[in-house]
């Protein structure tokens, strides 16, 4: 979707031209609100990561005055809940219309959401109060906030679910959504799962590693992951693995000089196996190794594994 702030910074360019002066760049600018609970201090820092200048929480009344001078030699990203000082649904309104009217910047309004349970599975799990109702229940914080945004989120230049997302999958998200188009080359991320639990959102390819003889079925092999390495030999002496896994490394190597050369910053490859725990994790660990002993940059991620250890709230 194109931002009134990126037509107005087209036509202030195409102005300029006419004059025949060289126009100036125009100030690329992200803000960020949403749901609370739905991952905005996540997505603030992935954008943080990816080169952005981030200022967050700042009164909407001074915002204006950032862009006074010459543009920030960095994109900006501006942080909004409903705990920023002079907000209202209006206000943020009327300020948006002003940025995008105003030539010297690119708006993009991202908003970020989740159903009402994931967000009070959220606040459960964190015993965090919800700002729009710190002495009620979660949910009715929950309902008063989306009404209270649905003007905002009726705007948003991007509009991201996070309900099925962990953070990390979130992170991976605002990589594909706005890594600079002249950011670092493609980053892969690998990842194991459950099918029980569902496909990871997000992947770019799929694959079913349930074909191959499952450690669980063996006692001594039951309790250990696809770390290990009897996990590993046993996963790999399955007559059919040198073959699979030959041409799903070809296939990769295919695919992701094709993906970079269109100007894809992330590609995720999910893994999957019926408990998340041995084959699925096998695979992943070698194909992590095998992508980045040919110099492609490479995170690796073993879902249901990172489960029984922690679960990482969202900010």
């Amino acid at each position: 979707m194109i931002s009134p702030g990126a037509v107005a910074s087209a036509a202030a360019s195409d102005t300029a031209a006419a004059a025949g002066r060289d126009p100036e760049p125009a100030q690329r600018l992200v803000m960020v609100t949403g749901l609370s609970g739905a991952g905005r201090t996540t997505a603030i820092n992935a954008l943080a990561d990816l080169g952005f200048e981030v200022i967050d929480g700042m009164p909407l009344s001074l915002i204006p005055r950032l862009f006074e001078g010459p543009p920030l030699p960095r994109p900006l990203v501006l942080g909004i809940d409903t705990r920023t000082r002079g907000f209202s649904a209006a206000a943020l309104g009327d300020l948006l219309t002003d940025l995008a009217a105003d030539p010297r910047i690119a708006l993009e309004l991202l908003f970020l959401e989740a159903s009402p349970d994931a967000l009070l599975r959220r606040y459960s799990e964190t015993r965090r109060r919800h700002p729009a109702a710190p002495a009620e229940d979660p949910r009715a914080g929950i309902a008063r906030e989306t009404d209270l945004l649905a003007a905002v989120r009726a705007r948003a230049d991007v509009l991201i679910d996070t309900s099925e997302m962990s953070p990390h999958d979130l992170r991976a998200e605002m990589t594909s959504q706005f890594a600079p188009p002249d950011a670092a080359r493609l980053a892969v991320t690998i990842q194991s799962f459950s099918y029980r639990r569902g496909i990871p959102r997000g992947a770019d390819v799929v694959l079913d590693c349930r074909f191959l003889n499952n450690p669980y079925w063996q006692e001594r092999l039951r309790h250990k992951d696809g770390r290990d390495p009897d996990v590993a030999a046993y996963v790999r002496n399955d007559p059919r693995f040198n073959a699979f896994f030959e041409r799903l490394a070809a296939l990769v190597a295919l695919l992701l000089p094709a993906h970079a050369e269109e100007g894809k910053s992330h590609f995720g490859i999910a893994l999957g196996c019926t408990g998340g725990q041995h084959r699925s994790v096998c695979v992943t660990e070698m194909l992590a190794e095998t992508l980045a002993a040919d110099g492609w940059q490479v995170s690796k991620r073993h879902r249901e594994l990172e489960q029984r250890v922690e679960r990482a709230p969202y900010g």
